[in-house]
């Protein structure tokens, strides 16, 4: 067994013993065992009631953070003409359409969000097996198949996060920065567990929020009170 440094045994004990605790202590905490020697990423775990192998209980959606993530998001957009002067003049990283697709094709895929036009669907939907599993594909349940790309590529720029629950359940996502303000990623820890029960499909049954907890890229994670942040 690996013997473990000095960093990561002075993290552990400091949560040791810790578990359903609040939004703003359990962000205290994490915030203070992020010691790594570059800006960890804060993260946040829910196991949802949910068998997303049942089409009436997946789990997807997006939220835009109030405090944004902190992360410099790169958009790649699918369009022509006047939409694709649009996304560029919107912040698009990348704009195409078929020279776009041959690229991805090519196995170059420089970008964390993907947005479409409707019709440009017949060429996005060549990518399936290359987007899919990446949850690149661009979908018009999360708005990123759009005659609007304006509205999406702002969106992608200035904090919206995707969800979207996996197989056992489990939802994860980044919601800030460790840098940032205690306040401020409390609130985003709010605004996303907010945005996950609202949600909640229609064929979930029992108990939805199961546990919810939050760590550092590198740190050990602390459990949520359940009860509480979901009643926020």
């Amino acid at each position: 067994m690996a013997k473990l440094g000095k960093r990561t045994r002075s993290a552990r004990e400091a949560v040791a013993g810790k578990e359903n605790l609040g939004v703003d202590e359990a962000v205290a905490l994490i915030k203070s065992n992020a010691t790594a020697k570059f800006d960890e990423t804060m993260e946040i775990a829910m196991n949802l009631g949910v068998d997303p192998r049942h089409a009436d209980q997946m789990v997807r959606g997006t939220v835009v953070l109030p405090n944004g993530t902190g992360k410099s998001m790169r958009v790649a957009v699918f369009a022509r003409g006047d939409k694709a002067d649009e996304a560029k003049a919107a912040g698009a990283d990348i704009v195409g359409a078929e020279d776009l697709m041959e690229t991805i094709q090519g196995g170059t895929i420089d970008f964390d969000r993907c947005i479409a036009t409707p019709d440009m669907m017949p060429i996005v939907g060549r990518l399936g097996k290359i987007l899919g599993p990446r949850n690149l594909m661009p979908n018009p349940r999360v708005g990123t198949v759009t005659t609007d790309v304006k509205t999406a590529v702002e969106a992608a720029k200035g904090g919206e996060v995707q969800f979207r629950v996996e197989k056992a359940g489990v939802i994860h996502a980044g919601i800030g920065k460790c840098s940032f303000d205690e306040a401020k990623l409390a609130e985003n820890v709010k605004a996303f567990v907010a945005a996950v029960q609202k949600a909640k499909p229609t064929g979930a049954k029992g108990t939805y929020l199961k546990k919810i907890a939050l760590s550092s890229t590198m740190g050990p994670g602390v459990s949520l009170d359940v009860a509480q942040v979901g009643a926020e």
